[in-house]
């Protein structure tokens, strides 16, 4: 493994994600966008439409471009889905067992598409701060029901990604709006034998658009190709590599700003330049580094790249030496609820844990092989 930096690895790469961004676009991969359907949907509900399907199609839609079509995904639903409550009074059970780090709350944009420590007019200081839903927010939270300050006035793929107490579940299968499921985490959670995520948190964005409930609390689920590879990800390596090479030149704005505009949001320039108290922060190498790796974190969340991405960036050293924090899914009063707890804490050695010990057979098979160190 050669250590001495080449800049014109970048530039390689670089060229090499462009080349194939041609290559898709001449077959007409292009980022997805759910079709509106005959039935009146807001705009905010189709955004979210399109940014789930993106990944959890069944129909191997125009954004994925590998595919793994015998990946279980039917299973990861079945211990991913949410609890619910519906609108008008039904109740049903789940079997969730997994889900998200309140951790994964923090990365998403504010509603103004800026990090919410950056947002000038959206205070996010105190995020366990109770918070009762407003009817102009009835497509995101539950009209009149209490949640946590962390819950509102974010961007579309908060809502369309990760499912929390209060929030809304669309399921196209309603035929509008409202007609739809909330979810309801305060249900008296793992004490009273209600699977679900220990932290409280659902990655809404493995459920397949065709999930539904069915009698005796029973499941049907649509198994989808795991997306090995879509088009944003391709956009997002791009705009990586291209300012690694070049600094944060037209390019990288026009290809991350595809991404933010089917999220529904304002561009890079537009978004800093009005919301975010660091305005100058995309004007640098630097500034635009950290901007596309948060861009990569939403927008590939759940889809295991992160895992990959903090190691090649050397950065899962203060990633991975924190705790695994989320709500107190045993109590049903709000109060009580939205206290953070700690579940686990992590631990990362650095620099041996980003490379992995070399089986002792192997070693002794070949004389040849030396163990990776710290191992």
């Amino acid at each position: 493994m050669n250590t001495t930096f080449d800049a014109n690895k970048w530039k390689r790469a670089a060229e090499a994600c462009k080349e194939a961004i041609d290559a898709c676009e001449a077959v007409n991969i292009r980022l997805h966008v759910y079709p509106r359907p005959p039935y009146a949907l807001s705009d905010t509900t189709l955004i979210q439409l399109s940014l789930r399907n993106a990944v959890t199609d069944d129909d191997w839609n125009e954004e994925l471009i590998w595919g793994s079509s015998v990946a279980s995904t039917n299973n990861l639903q079945a211990v991913t889905v949410a609890h619910f409550n519906l609108l008008y009074g039904a109740s049903s059970a789940a079997i969730a067992d997994q889900g998200a780090t309140y951790k994964t709350t923090q990365f998403f944009y504010t509603k103004n598409g800026v990090p919410i420590n950056e947002d000038n007019s959206l205070d996010f200081s105190n995020p366990t701060t109770l918070r009762t839903g407003t009817a102009a927010e009835g497509l995101n939270n539950t009209q009149n029901y209490v949640s946590a300050r962390i819950n509102f006035d974010r961007e579309n793929r908060y809502y369309a990604f990760l499912g929390f107490d209060g929030g809304i579940w669309y399921m196209p299968s309603s035929l509008g709006d409202q007609t739809t499921l909330r979810v309801e985490g305060r249900a008296g959670g793992r004490s009273t034998g209600t699977p679900m995520p220990l932290t409280g948190l659902f990655a809404k964005k493995l459920i397949n658009l065709k999930f539904a409930w069915l009698a005796s609390n029973g499941i049907t689920n649509q198994r989808y190709p795991w997306p090995i590879m879509r088009l944003a990800d391709l956009y997002l390596l791009y705009a990586e590599a291209l300012n690694e090479s070049e600094g944060p030149v037209a390019n990288v704005f026009t290809y991350l700003d595809l991404i933010r505009t089917r999220a529904g949001l304002k561009g890079i320039k537009e978004s800093w330049d009005t919301y975010s108290n660091n305005p100058s922060k995309y004007t640098t190498k630097d500034g635009m580094r950290t901007i596309i790796r948060q861009e990569r974190t939403i927008e590939l969340c759940f889809e295991g790249s992160r895992f990959w991405d903090v190691r090649r960036w050397k950065i899962a050293g203060a990633e991975l030496n924190t705790n695994v924090q989320g709500w107190d899914v045993n109590q049903s009063a709000p109060e009580l609820y939205y206290r953070l707890t700690t579940f686990a804490a992590q631990r990362f050695v650095s620099p041996r844990d980003y490379l992995w010990p070399i089986a002792e057979s192997n070693l002794l098979v070949n004389d040849n092989l030396v163990q990776n160190p710290g191992w």
